[in-house]
This record gives structure tokens, C-alpha cells and sequence, in this order.
């Protein structure tokens, strides 16, 4: 399941309802004391009320309510559920879908309580005709006799083939969005959250401003999470060990038991051998991990900036080990200021790693900074900017906020930039300055553009908000661009016209070949990665592009499951074969001197 948004209401700051929306990667951006940590404070309450739990001073002061809502709502949800074993069902046939058909999961917290109690609902356009609106909160004898006096079909078995029928009889269910309780025993509503609540992502909050002393919390928070992941992927083998236990220890309490009666059978009768297994909880307590460092020192001795970048050995050995992984548990990480005691570059390793991680489809993951240095770096899309209006607490994003991120936290323009390379995505950039290194080496007259400040790369297909501020202030400025496009979308061609046909000196081009892989030599992914395939100038005999053929052969070699997808493909190729070409490998590949053209008319628009 995938987190889609949270709702908080009279949650702490956040008096009125307020909405934030998630990608996969998602940056909540805003001054100091703003606001930002309450958002991941309510996922982690939501998810285990562990690392943070509710507090009877949660609720917001200015409120007469006691009451804290957090509402989370998911995609992704399993397409069938097995709460009847005759007659399994779903979310959408149970109506416990949003108008959207997404589910929506409300919990309520009484605050009012020195202990605040939770009750738990669905919030789902569902039936509120008389007759049939609780029909989730009744026993099967009672659904019987509802098909019975409807005259419907006797031989129906399973509550939710009955349930259909009954709704199915109905002319006007009259469906609203209301909240349907499903935390109280109230038959199948309960026995649905139940399995609901065993597909929820698993959260794993790590905070800024955690202890970082002897018990190293730093690093055995993303461990336990890494634990917890471990049982839910052996949690068939524990319940085959939790039942033989069950079996042997009954058998044992049973003879226990019958041997008792025979000395007294009065005090034999007052006893009831029961098994209780143990909670998940437990089993995750039974495990725990210590890393040390070089020379045997203990992590905890060493700094604090080492400490927090094992957070990105954790999540690049987690990306790996859920490529060849086949569950399909998911996981959200939510990490407060990961550039907290750490130097610039440690930080660009950070957000590369997150990008990377974000990329896996069983992962999300959640950021808040102020900083500038790692905000400017971050994909536009991902960012989420937290402000305070006149009344209220708000979240904005959107292009229209970029100007008001960009002025809070002092992102600026680079005014050395003379020109503007618009491309499609950062796969491109990475391609394209490789080529232009190795062509500099050969025509040292040509621009290198990994070194060179005077241009500055557009991100056309999604930019950074590093890239998008520079774009914003450069317009007015009148810098030249020069626009390049892979040809694999007939539509470019009209973006490209239109900017040939402008006044000024901006210019543009598609590829000749299908994209920008299709310039890579054969030798230079060998040198990357071992693997050899042939790298069509368009699409294969078989209608593959070049990163598709990369992919199936990439994943045969390591013996993947399911084969890396092209836009991965596309991010290996860009860091570890591009960087393997030289000028012989791409006039080899580029006969035409096309790849030469580029860095030309970039040189041209220098001048």
C-alpha cells in the first residue's frame, strides 16, 4: 500500500483540517518551529504510537475539542481480502472506498483522557439507506434473514456473498462519504480492518534530535526497522513454529492436566490449559543488531556525521536487497534534517541516495529540511512548503510556491550562467557531461560541461528547485538556451520549432538517434558492468530501445526476479558507462559528428 495523503485536524499547530500529499519522494520544506516535524510526528502515531506517542497535550490549545484526527489515505490496496474463507471479497464490493477508490483510514484520538484512546473508520462512499447501511455490523443468521425476507436466493453462502446480494437488491442505496467504525468487535468491519491493518506500510521514523550518546539510537532505529522487515518476510515460518510449539505445549498442559485429576479431580476442574502465542512485538524485541567500526570502535564513539550516514548504507543495502526481494511489504522512511552534521558533499550523497531509494516501487520516503543546500537539489515535484497564513497553518505545492520556498530559504541564481541547456531529465545531464568531457579531451576548444559554470542545465521533464530558480531568474535575464530532445516523442518537434522560431538567439535540435543511449558504445557498458549487448541507433528488430535491452540482459546476469525498469536503467547506464566513453568510442558511434555539433553550438552561444 502506498500513502497518498495525510489529514490532520486539532492535531497540536494544526487547528483547522489540513491536507498533505505524497509522491515517493517527499520534502517538507519551512522555517524552523514551523510545523514540519508535527506532520511526521502524526505519521509515526498513526502507524505504531511508539517512537512518539499520543499525549493528552496533543490536541491544539486554542480548541475546545479534545478530539486529534489523522487520516491517512492509501493506494495501492490488496485487490482481494479473505475474512470468509467460502467467499472472499474486496474493498470495492464492501464499499469502503473513496469516491476516488482509495481507502481512506481515520483515526480518532480522545485526548480528553489522561491515556488517549483511539477508535478507528474507514471513511468511504457508502450505502446510507436504512435498511442496508450496517450491513457489515451484522451476523450471518442476520444477513439470512434479510435474504430471506427479500425472497433472494437461499443457497447463498459467506457473509460477503450476501452482503453483494442484498446491496444488489437495493434500487437507491443512497452511497455518502460517512466514517464506517471498524475498531470495535462489530463482525466483519472488524475482521476486514484486521486484514487492512496487516498490509499497512511499515514507518520508520528517524528523528534530528534523537540521542546520540551510549545507546546509539541513531543506528539501531533503522536496524529494528530492518528486523521488523525480516520477520514480516518469515512470518509464515513463525506461525508453522508458533503452531508445532502450540501443539507440544497442549499436548503437555493436556496430560499435565489429566494426571492432575487423578490426584484431585476438584482442583483439575477449576484449570483451562490455553495457549497464547507471542505478539509480533515481541518477536521483533527478541533480535537486535550492533555495528562497529574500523579497529573494533563502537559506532557510538565515533561522530555524529559518520553516525547519521550509516543511515544511507542502511538504505542502499535495503534498495538492493529489495530488487531480488519478491515481498511486497512496504516501507516508508521519514527522516527529520538528514543534512544535520553532515558536510556539503555527504549531503549531495544523501539526496542521490534517497532519489535512488525513492525509485523502488515498495518505498517512500519523506523529508523535512531548511536547508538550502539540500532543498536546491531536490526534484520540485517532491517539495512541500509549510507556512503560516494569517489564522491558519498551511501547505502549498505547486510551481506557484517556488518563489516563496526559493525566498524563505535563500536560493538564489547563479549569475555566472551565460547559456541554458534544456534537456528532459537528469539522466540526460549526467549523459551529456560525461560526452562532453571525453569530446574536451580530444578538442580541448569545446566546453566541459562537468567544469564549466557558464551553463546551467534546464530539466525540462522535472526539474530541481536549483534548476527551476535559475530558469525563473535567467528568462528575464535573456540567456540564450539551447534545447536538445530525444526523438522518441513525436511531439518534440513542435517544442523544438517553436523555440528555433523565436527572436532571439535560443535554438534547439532532436536527437538523430532515438534517445540519448543510443550513443553509447558497446565497450563502455562493458566496462561498467561486464555485460555485452548490441545498441541499436533506434529500436531493435524486436522494438526494443536501448535501455530496455540493458535491463533483461542486466537482470539475467544477476538473476533477478523481476527485470530493473527502464527508467533504473536509464540512471545505471548514465553513472557507470556514460563515464567510459571517449571521443574515438563516440565518432565510432556518431560517424555524422552530431554529438560534436552540440558542444559547438553551445560554444557558439558562449561567444
Amino acid at each position: 500500500m502506498n500513502l497518498k495523503s495525510l489529514t490532520i485536524r486539532n492535531f497540536r499547530a494544526y487547528q483547522s483540517e489540513t491536507k498533505i500529499e505524497f509522491d515517493q519522494l517527499t520534502t517538507i520544506i519551512g522555517k524552523n518551529d514551523i510545523g514540519k516535524s508535527t506532520i511526521l510526528e502524526a505519521l509515526e502515531i498513526f502507524f505504531n504510537n511508539q517512537t512518539v506517542k499520543i499525549d493528552s497535550s496533543d490536541a491544539n490549545i486554542h480548541s475546545t475539542s479534545k478530539i486529534v484526527e489523522i487520516t491517512c489515505e492509501f493506494t495501492d490496496y490488496p485487490s482481494e481480502m479473505s475474512i470468509d474463507t467460502s467467499s472472499p471479497t474486496n474493498l470495492k464490493d464492501e464499499f469502503l472506498l473513496s469516491i476516488d477508490e482509495t481507502l481512506v483510514i481515520k483515526k480518532k484520538f480522545d485526548c480528553g483522557k489522561k491515556t488517549p484512546s483511539v477508535d478507528i473508520f474507514i471513511v468511504a462512499n457508502h450505502p446510507t439507506k436504512k435498511e442496508v447501511s450496517n450491513l457489515l455490523e451484522l451476523k450471518e443468521k442476520e444477513l439470512q434473514a434479510i435474504i430471506k425476507s427479500k425472497s433472494l436466493d437461499s443457497k447463498l453462502k459467506g457473509n460477503p456473498t450476501m452482503r453483494k446480494a442484498i446491496w444488489e437488491s437495493v434500487d437507491d442505496l443512497k452511497l455518502q462519504i460517512i466514517e464506517i467504525p471498524v475498531s470495535k468487535p462489530k463482525e466483519d468491519a472488524k475482521r476486514i480492518w484486521e486484514q487492512i491493518d496487516g498490509y499497512l506500510p511499515i514507518f520508520a521514523l528517524f528523528q534530528s534530535d534523537r540521542s546520540s550518546s551510549d545507546s546509539d539510537n541513531e543506528v539501531q532505529d533503522p536496524m529494528k526497522a530492518a528486523i521488523a522487515t525480516a520477520i514480516s518476510e518469515v512470518q509464515k515460518e513463525i506461525n508453522d513454529i508458533q503452531k508445532k510449539v502450540k501443539e507440544k505445549a497442549e499436548e503437555i498442559a493436556t496430560n499435565t492436566h489429566n494426571a492432575l485429576k487423578d490426584i484431585d479431580e476438584t482442583l483439575a476442574s477449576k484449570l483451562d490449559p490455553k495457549f497464547n502465542p507471542p505478539t509480533p512485538a515481541k518477536w521483533n524485541g527478541l533480535f537486535s543488531i550492533q555495528l562497529d567500526t574500523d579497529d573494533g570502535i563502537p559506532l557510538n564513539k565515533r561522530g555524529s556525521g559518520v553516525r547519521r550516514m550509516i543511515l544511507v548504507s542502511f538504505f542502499k543495502a535495503e534498495a538492493e536487497r529489495r530488487l531480488k526481494s519478491s515481498s511486497k511489504q512496504n516501507i516508508i522512511y521519514a527522516i527529520e534534517e538528514p543534512e544535520t552534521a553532515q558536510h556539503p558533499n555527504n549531503q549531495r550523497v544523501l539526496v542521490e541516495s534517497f532519489k535512488s531509494l525513492a525509485n523502488e516501487s515498495e518505498c517512500q520516503i519523506i523529508l523535512t529540511t531548511h536547508s538550502p543546500g539540500l532543498a536546491s537539489e531536490l526534484p520540485i515535484e517532491s517539495l512541500r512548503f509549510v507556512y503560516h497564513d494569517s489564522r491558519n497553518l498551511k501547505i502549498q505545492h505547486g510551481e506557484g510556491v517556488f518563489p516563496k520556498i526559493a525566498q524563505t530559504l535563500g536560493v538564489t541564481p547563479d549569475s555566472r550562467v551565460k547559456v541554458l541547456f534544456c534537456v528532459e531529465g537528469p539522466t540526460d545531464v549526467e549523459a551529456l557531461c560525461s560526452l562532453s568531457k571525453a569530446m574536451n579531451k580530444k578538442y580541448s576548444e569545446l566546453p566541459d560541461l562537468t567544469t564549466d559554470h557558464r551553463v546551467a542545465f534546464i530539466l525540462m521533464g522535472g526539474s530541481t528547485l536549483k534548476h527551476w530558480v535559475d530558469q525563473n531568474y535567467l528568462k528575464e535575464l535573456g540567456k540564450p538556451e539551447f534545447h536538445l530532445y530525444d526523438n522518441d516523442v513525436n511531439a518534440y518537434q513542435q517544442s523544438i520549432d517553436q523555440v528555433n522560431n523565436r527572436a532571439d538567439s535560443s535554438c534547439g535540435q532532436l536527437t538523430q538517434k532515438l534517445e540519448i543511449e543510443s550513443y553509447l558504445h558497446k565497450d563502455a557498458i562493458i566496462a561498467g558492468f561486464d555485460i555485452e549487448i548490441e545498441i541499436p541507433d533506434q529500436l531493435s528488430d524486436d522494438g526494443k530501445a536501448t535501455p530496455r535491452i540493458f535491463a533483461e540482459a542486466y537482470s539475467q546476469k544477476f538473476g533477478l526476479q523481476n527485470p530493473i525498469r527502464d527508467t533504473r536503467a536509464k540512471k545505471f547506464l548514465a553513472k557507470r558507462a556514460f563515464p567510459n566513453m571517449t571521443a574515438e568510442m563516440i565518432e565510432e558511434r556518431d560517424a555524422v559528428g552530431e554529438v560534436k555539433g552540440w558542444f559547438e553550438k553551445i560554444n557558439e552561444l558562449l561567444s
